[in-house]
Order: structure tokens, then C-alpha cells, then sequence
């Protein structure tokens, strides 16, 4: 028997409940790994609220944990009971003590990374790396917008950004958030609630504008990111923290300069052991060489059974970089 957060209707926070079940046996391409501590992700809150659909209810939740290996299947090499290992991209259930994992889904983590810094970072770091260097190669000098600088991935993408000796245009939504970011690696800030987005952008390039925009909020800042590019730019949509966007009219990005728009996400870019381990090697190196640096604030660091009070927090816009929960 062990315990997990589970729930059985979408909604808010409180539809999260602390219960008991019982573990299978991992099958035989799966591992079974004892968590030591969960990361948190707003997409989290997208399948809690019935943004993103679960195959059925009642629902485990969370995608990213890192831990110690219990069991494997029959069929698993390469990992042994006792191994430290990291993953990102499970099927719903990584809030718990117990999860069963498929093999492809599973790092080796490396002695010299925690596993709150692994469980903080995997997700949102190899986000990052996938988003900079293959969603777009972003190069050194050049200059581009990250929206929500001071969130989970954002101070992972200033951090990166700096590392490659690139130009960060960060947006924030406070004045601490901001000092953050810049602490972090960012270039510029733009706090959006004194601040419009698209003209401080074309201020601080001379009106040169961007190449690319990496969006995560994404209704409430459609348009300004649009705004925010030079002629043929690209549009990097990876999220939806304001709501969804719908309804598009394909004919704007032709009035606002032939623009491009995609939607990836780290489960595109990540579908085989080779892109996990690209992925994931890049981001224990950042992590290695001191280039990105993970620590989670005590005050965002919740007990596995108050995972209420985690995304109430989190969804409140209280938090500045990854929250953890702890079994």
C-alpha cells in the first residue's frame, strides 16, 4: 500500500485528494520507482481542470518525479533496483510515493545532482533546451522575448539564454519577479501590469523587433508577442497559463509581416531513448558546470499530501521558478 493524489472530477485545487492504492507490478517495459521528490508543472493544473483531457477518472496526476528504482520488468536493461534516476514525461500518477514508469521515459541521474534538483528541473529544463536549440537556434547576441521570465522554465531560459551569450528580453508581472529574472540572466525586463509589452520590445531593439518570441501565457499575451517580431518572425506558443488560444484568424500573421507560428511541446521532441538522452545530458551539464542553477525556496517546497495548497499557490502567480512536492 502507498499513498497518492488522485481525483475523481475536474476543477479546482480542491478536487485533489490524499489516498491510499496499491502499486502493480511494473510491467515488463516499465520500472518502478520509489519518489523522492515531484516536480510541479502548470500543465498539472490544465489536466486537474479539465483543459487537457484524461483518459479516465479517477486520475493520478503529475508527469515528473525523481527517485530511487524498486523494481523493473522483465524486459528493462540498463537499470537496476537502487539506481538514481529522473523522469519527465510519465503517465499521470507522479504524484505519489510508487510510480511505474516505462523504460524510454527514464534517466540515470547523475551523484551530483539532488533529487529535488533533478524532480525541479527535467521537464522545464529539457523544455528549454529543445526550445533553444531546436525549436529555434538561438544564437549568441542575438536578442529575443521569454515571456513569464520568473517563472519554472523562464529562470531556466535566463539562466541558459546567458550561457549562450544571448540577449533576453524576460516579461515579468512584479517588480520582485523582475529583479529575479535579471538575477537569473535576463538582458532586459518587461513588467506587463506598468508596461506595454510590444512597444518597450521595439524601445530596447530600436525598433528592430525580434526574431522569435517563446510564448507560455498564452491569450493574454497573443497579440502583444505578435507585435513583438520582425517581418517573418517566428512565434513559439508552449503554453497556456491565461487561456488557451482559439479562434485564430490566419490572415493576421500575413498583416503583421508573413509571421510563422508554432505549438510544440517537450513530448514532440522527446519520443525515443536518444532524444531523451540528448535532452537530458544537456541539462545535467548546465546543471554540472553551475550554468543553471535549480535550487527550490523552502517556501515553495509542499508535502505530497498538500498538493491542494501546492497549486493554489501556484495558480495564484505566488511562486518564482519550480515548486516541489515531497512524499
Amino acid at each position: 500500500m502507498a499513498k497518492r493524489i488522485e481525483f475523481s472530477q475536474h476543477g479546482g485545487p480542491e478536487v485533489l485528494n490524499f489516498v491510499d492504492y496499491s502499486p502493480k507490478e511494473p510491467a515488463e517495459h516499465e520500472i518502478q520507482i520509489e519518489n523522492r521528490a515531484i516536480g510541479i508543472n502548470f500543465i498539472d493544473t490544465y489536466v486537474r481542470s479539465g483543459l487537457y483531457p484524461v483518459p479516465a477518472l479517477p486520475s493520478g496526476l503529475g508527469t515528473e518525479a525523481a527517485g530511487v528504482v524498486v523494481k523493473t520488468g522483465s524486459q528493462v536493461t540498463g537499470f537496476k533496483p537502487g539506481d538514481r534516476v529522473v523522469y519527465a514525461q510519465s503517465p499521470l500518477g507522479a504524484y505519489s510515493e510508487v510510480h511505474n514508469v516505462p523504460v524510454n521515459a527514464v534517466a540515470h541521474l547523475p551523484n551530483d545532482i539532488s533529487f529535488e534538483q533533478a524532480a525541479a528541473s527535467s521537464l522545464k529544463g529539457m523544455t528549454v533546451y529543445y526550445l533553444l536549440n531546436q525549436t529555434y537556434k538561438i544564437q549568441k547576441d542575438e536578442v529575443f522575448l521569454f515571456h513569464a521570465a520568473a517563472g519554472g522554465v523562464g529562470l531556466i531560459a535566463c539562466q541558459w539564454a546567458k550561457a549562450l551569450g544571448a540577449k533576453m528580453i524576460g516579461t515579468v508581472g512584479s517588480e520582485e519577479k523582475a529583479q529575479r529574472a535579471k538575477a537569473a540572466g535576463a538582458w532586459e525586463v518587461i513588467n506587463y501590469q506598468t508596461e506595454n509589452i510590444a512597444e518597450r520590445v521595439k524601445e530596447i531593439t530600436h525598433g528592430e523587433k525580434v526574431n522569435v518570441v517563446y510564448d507560455s501565457v498564452g491569450q493574454a499575451t497573443w497579440l502583444a508577442s505578435l507585435d513583438s517580431l520582425k517581418r517573418r518572425g517566428l512565434m513559439v506558443s508552449f503554453g497556456n497559463a491565461s487561456g488557451a488560444v482559439t479562434g485564430v484568424n490566419l490572415g493576421i500573421l500575413n498583416q503583421k509581416g508573413a509571421l510563422y507560428v508554432t505549438r510544440p511541446s517537450l513530448g514532440v521532441y522527446v519520443t525515443n531513448r536518444a532524444e531523451l538522452d540528448q535532452a537530458s545530458n544537456a541539462l545535467f551539464d548546465m546543471i554540472l558546470s553551475g550554468k543553471v542553477n535549480v535550487d527550490v525556496p523552502a517556501s515553495q517546497i509542499f508535502a505530497l499530501k498538500d498538493a491542494q495548497k501546492a497549486h493554489q499557490t501556484l495558480e495564484q502567480r505566488k511562486t518564482q521558478g519550480s515548486s516541489l512536492l515531497i512524499p
